[in-house]
């Protein structure tokens, strides 16, 4: 196994074929927390407190030189010594699950992705995902750019925001749908509701989105080593305490619609991990639908549009006193 060696809220990490280990530094935010909690909170790649109990028990965390329980509190300055084993290889199978398809040709397809689906497996998400309903549909007729895990995904939304997602079924068209997303000329427009009442009637919200220093699991807005990130927004409608607005992607950053409005003081309705998450309406994460997506045809060059309507919950929101 390779050695890597960082500050916790650093997360870097060196990989081998055997696996990998890491070394972390305690940092102050972390001092007085579970070992499992601040693992889980500190790694990122979305591995979760249960996945580091697990190795706790196997004897693969060390804290102070020694072998600790989950509980363990960690103190300042502490090294943390954990061993990653290698990853299984994980078996994607095809799944009959219903798509809304709003647009196919030989190329490719573009689906409106409901609440709550998962784009394509991960960790503690084998089954159930985008990619294991496209595996069903498309049969053999999927780029293999991105692996067996992820076939045919070219880009992706968050597992609570729906709407419109290109899927590729040939390398050509994936590497040319790939290309129009590096160059930021592929339209994308959203539609959300937020908290609060926003003052302006247009705007653009400009700030570096990265890695959290400290939450490895949100994104935040100018840290070190962040990147470009642009979204220009109109309002929609005024509530009472909420408005509704529509959102266009200059860049396409993780969480970025999520953050800037956050960063404004305007955390999406129903944002847990960047809002406080609580509402009346009980509902599922974010209230953040993509709505638009726009590009050139892979084969023909020719732009075209492809529009997901708004999903039920999100229209019978608007008709409540927001």
């Amino acid at each position: 196994m390779a050695v890597g060696s960082c500050d916790l809220q650093e997360g870097c990490l060196e990989l081998s074929g055997e696996g990998e280990v890491l070394e972390f530094h305690i940092a102050k935010e972390q001092a007085g927390e579970r070992l499992d909690k601040a693992l889980s909170i500190l790694y990122g790649d979305g591995q979760s407190r249960s996945f580091f109990q697990k190795l706790t028990k196997e004897g693969r965390v060390q804290a102070g030189g020694q072998a600790r329980k989950a509980s363990y509190r960690v103190a300042f300055g502490e090294t943390v010594r954990v061993e990653i084993p290698k990853p299984q290889e994980i078996e994607i199978l095809p799944e009959n699950i219903p798509l809304d398809i709003l647009y196919e040709d030989d190329d490719l397809l573009v689906v409106n992705k409901p609440k709550g689906m998962v784009v394509h497996p991960s960790f503690g998400h084998s089954s159930g995902t985008l990619v294991n309903a496209v595996l069903y549909h498309c049969k053999d007729s999927l780029s293999g750019i991105n692996g067996m895990v992820r076939p045919g995904i070219v880009h992706r939304i968050d597992m609570d925001t729906t709407g419109a997602l290109i899927v590729c079924k040939n390398d050509c068209a994936h590497l040319k749908i790939a290309e129009q997303i590096k160059e930021h000329s592929i339209t994308r427009r959203y539609l959300g509701i937020v908290r609060g009442i926003v003052a302006n009637d247009y705007g653009t919200v400009e700030g570096t989105i990265g890695r959290h220093p400290v939450e490895r699991k949100k994104m935040a807005i100018n840290p070190p080593n962040g990147k470009r990130a642009v979204t220009h927004y109109r309002v929609m409608k005024r509530f009472s305490s909420h408005t509704y607005m529509e959102f266009e992607l200059e860049t396409g950053r993780t969480h970025q619609i999520r953050v800037h409005m956050a960063s404004m003081g305007h955390p999406l309705l129903g944002d847990s991990v960047y809002g406080n998450g609580k509402n009346p309406w009980k509902l599922q994460g974010q209230t953040l639908h993509a709505a638009v997506i726009g590009f050139a045809h892979p084969s023909t060059g020719e732009y075209m549009e492809v529009s997901a309507p708004l999903p039920a919950y999100f229209a019978r929101l608007l008709e409540k006193p927001l």
